[in-house]
């Protein structure tokens, strides 16, 4: 007997960390009847072959994890096709989420779905099917590039353009009729010719209505393709029916064909619209230049961008684009960074300062190399944030969900309603027939479904143009909700270049001695006061001398030998926890004129202190009076001494602060005022800020800060300008102003229409209109977004990279 075909499966795993783990996997793996396991540690990935009459993909899974170890989500972006309004979108994203495993967000705006799923269980193609058998098309945007699927979508406009022209050509000789109706001719042209015009319209022009309503209701949902299909079907076949029978009945030829040359016409100009919203992202992808010129075998040739490699080396010419992110070898120019940081003003470059792909160079010439090129240069990283914050969905939008659920089986139910009362009470069966055709064209989910996503795509968008780079729609949302702003001290609200402005030497015999001391102890550490020790004694060419057994503190100082002595360098307070008496009224005048103090000692005594300050940015004033004029509290978080802290926050306007706040405990007090009722927002820069970050409702991290800060942030501000974190906030109130207004034109719309129709108040002709320009209203007012400006930045001069 022949043993049954094994079906295989490549399986990712997580949180191995050695061939026990690996063992133990395959172990348990293999226990189960029919399968066989192999398990590498070095590709975490699983290799199983099993037979799927015994045991089943999620069995498999299940095991991994019951063994104590997981098995990663993966992504997937799907283009899709067919959608025509908001019940589209809310059944794929229905019939997605039904598959095991699997999360989905459908954005109709974008036409795209995003899908989280466990490997195993579905993949890429179980995806796709599933959105085929309810009657769309769908295919993975690996497959299919921006500039193809930009391509697709230009086609098909174009060929409802065709359509539209031949539509409204047929049409316009229907509607010429109808105007004659008001001067007392009851019909201008013979009923034969009537039917001959609306036939096409309706069964070619219309045919893409009667596809997808059968597509949807084969589904087993209903959307708007089902109620203008029924409404115009209704008005034609009963048209029809009168005119081959020769029945002494008015005719409705017209309202069918102008029913369906309207929605048409609405689409075609949602779609112009809707095109628009995306256009903050076409004008980055335009930004990067084709070519450059690259350096190869001792002389310079243009080359495709595409084509260079990290460690090129290339020449930038004034008035050039930057092609990649890079590090200056030579030269010195000012470029304009104002496409990625929002900053109007060029920024010095000269040796070693870092320049960015799509950045526009001065007037000087540039010899660059190349560090960051293709998907990793900080102009795709700016993408890929805004495409996918435009494809997330808002908390905003559920309720809208919900009713489009629902929203067409309730109309049809109201149109029914509207026939047989109108049939009963009246006794007309013509104008009961006209009333129930008017419900079901008035009636419009499409503006429910993109009254939020399309002001999320303009929103986000803008903000990418100025410097604001949001992760998602939530955080968009949330950001205008805060009513406390946390802020970290250093490089937040100050430079973040601290420099040493005092040397006070006690037991050291020279101020030259204790800078020459301090520079050896801090060339181990990573704090940034130690850059200013570091840079100070690099200034006066001061040497450091050798130390053996280094030792950080974090947040307190550092200890180690030199020769046979032991040093400590730190916050006087750490240093008097340690038994070392210090002068504390030499430290405390120097603390309350906003300045760091740090002192060194051995066993024996302190050897001296030094002073550190670190400036106010220019904004940063001028961001705190800005954040208290919009109701919001200002709290300053630093790792400072109280009574530097309170210098530095009264120079800023600020009221609120802690201070001694050592960098693991900056998340507690986030936690602490968030207990109080408030809706925390946190603005830092540093690695430390990642943990306080996380736990703020809602994080902000500054550009010019550390890869983990900006990891964790919801927000990060491409410049290191407070103010921009204002702009933020802002934005995201101009946003959800929108779309509040979007969502209530949508149910006002609904909520009027339907009851007028069904009173028999409306004309199919004048409903069909109202409802094609109702989703084009919405999309336009999204578009009055991208009126959106920052608020008003005071002069500054441009900042070198190098400083």
């Amino acid at each position: 007997m022949a043993e049954p075909a094994l079906n295989q499966m490549d399986l990712p795993i997580e949180g191995m960390t050695c061939t026990a783990c690996a063992t133990r996997i395959e172990k348990n793996l293999n226990k189960l009847p029919g399968v066989q396991a192999t398990v590498n540690v070095a590709t975490d990935r699983a290799q199983i072959r099993f037979d799927a009459s015994q045991v089943s993909p999620r069995e498999l899974v299940e095991a991994v994890q019951k063994t104590g170890y997981g098995v990663p989500l993966q992504t997937a972006e799907l283009a899709i096709s067919g959608m025509t309004c908001a019940s589209c979108s809310a059944r794929i994203e229905k019939v997605l989420n039904r598959l095991p495993g699997v999360t989905a967000h459908v954005n109709l705006a974008t036409e795209r779905a995003h899908v989280a799923f466990t490997p195993g269980l579905v993949g890429v193609d179980d995806l796709v099917h599933q959105v085929e058998k309810a009657g769309y098309g769908a295919q993975e945007m690996g497959e299919l590039d921006s500039t193809a699927d930009k391509a697709r979508r230009q086609a098909i406009f174009h060929q409802d353009l065709v359509r539209f022209t031949v539509s409204a050509l047929l049409t316009l000789p229907l509607l010429a009729q109808m105007a004659g109706m008001f001067t007392g001719h009851m019909e201008l042209l013979p009923r034969w010719l009537q039917w001959l015009l609306a036939t096409p319209v309706q069964f070619w022009i219309g045919a893409r209505f009667y596809r997808g309503a059968w597509n949807a209701l084969r589904g087993g949902s209903a959307n708007m393709d089902v109620l203008v299909a029924l409404g115009t079907s209704m008005a034609y076949l009963f048209s029809a029916t009168v005119t081959a029978l020769g029945l002494a009945q008015h005719v409705y030829f017209e309202a069918s064909a102008s029913i369906i040359t309207l929605v048409l016409m609405g689409k075609l100009l949602e779609a112009r619209a809707k095109s628009k919203t995306s256009g903050a992202i076409e004008a980055l992808m335009k930004l990067q230049p084709k070519t450059a010129h690259v350096e190869q075998d001792g002389e310079v040739k243009e080359v495709e961008v595409a084509a260079m490699k990290a460690g090129d080396v290339f020449i930038v010419r004034p008035g050039e684009s930057i092609p990649v992110d890079g590090i200056v070898l030579s030269g010195i120019s000012g470029v304009d960074e104002s496409m990625l940081t929002g900053e109007s003003l060029p920024q010095l470059k000269e040796a070693n300062a870092k320049v960015f792909a799509a950045t526009l160079n001065g007037q000087g010439m540039l010899r660059c190399k190349a560090v960051g090129v293709g998907s990793h240069t900080a102009l795709a990283h700016i993408i890929r944030l805004v495409e996918a914050a435009q494809g997330s969905k808002a908390p905003i939008q559920r309720l809208a969900d919900r009713i489009s659920g629902i929203f067409v089986p309730f109309v049809v139910g109201i149109a029914v309603l509207t026939f047989a009362g109108w049939w009963v009470f009246s006794g007309d069966f013509t104008q009961a027939l006209v009333n129930a055709v008017a419900v079901l064209v008035i009636a419009c989910p499409c503006a429910l479904g993109l009254g939020t996503p399309t002001a999320i795509m303009v929103g986000t968008g803008r903000g990418a143009q100025a410097g604001i780079l949001i992760k998602n729609a939530e955080a968009l949302e949330r950001a205008q909700k805060i009513n406390t702003l946390v802020v970290d001290k250093t490089g937040t609200l100050t430079e973040g270049r601290p420099a040493v402005t005092d040397l006070i030497p006690v037991a050291a015999q020279s101020p030259q001695e204790l800078l020459k001391l301090a520079t050896t102890l801090e060339q181990g550490s990573e704090h940034p006061l130690s850059r200013a020790v570091l840079d100070e004694a690099a200034k006066k060419g001061i040497q450091p001398l050798e130390m053996r057994g280094f030792r950080a503190e974090a947040g307190k100082g550092v200890t180690a030998a030199i020769g046979d002595e032991s040093y400590w360098l730190g916050s006087p307070a750490w240093l008097e926890s340690l038994g070392i008496p210090l002068d504390r009224e030499t430290t405390a005048s120097l603390q309350r004129s906003g300045k760091t103090v740090i002192g060194l000692a051995t066993r024996t005594g302190p050897l001296g202190y030094m002073a550190i300050a670190d400036r106010l940015r220019p904004t940063s004033r001028q961001a705190i009076a800005r954040l208290q004029e919009m109701g919001i509290e200002v709290v300053m978080l630093t790792g400072d001494n109280a009574a530097t802290a309170k210098a530095i926050a009264l120079e800023a306007g600020i009221s609120q602060f802690m201070a001694e706040v050592m960098p693991q405990e900056k998340a507690a007090k986030i936690k602490e005022l968030q207990a109080q009722g408030r809706l925390i927002g946190m603005v830092g820069d540093g690695i430390n800020d990642a943990p306080a970050l996380a736990s703020a409702d809602v994080s902000f991290a500054i550009g010019t800060g550390s890869d983990v800060a900006m990891e964790a942030a919801d927000i990060t501000l491409m410049n290191s300008d407070l103010l921009t974190a204002v702009d933020a906030i802002e934005l995201s109130k101009s946003t959800l102003t929108k779309i509040k207004q979007n969502l209530f034109f949508a149910f006002i719309y609904n909520i009027l229409g339907i009851p007028l129709a069904a009173a028999g108040m409306l004309n199919p002709v004048i409903a069909g209109a109202a409802m094609a320009m109702s989703s084009v209203s919405v999309v336009t007012n999204s578009l009055l977004l991208r009126r959106w400006r920052p608020g008003p930045k005071p002069v500054t001069p441009p900042i070198s990279k190098g400083e």
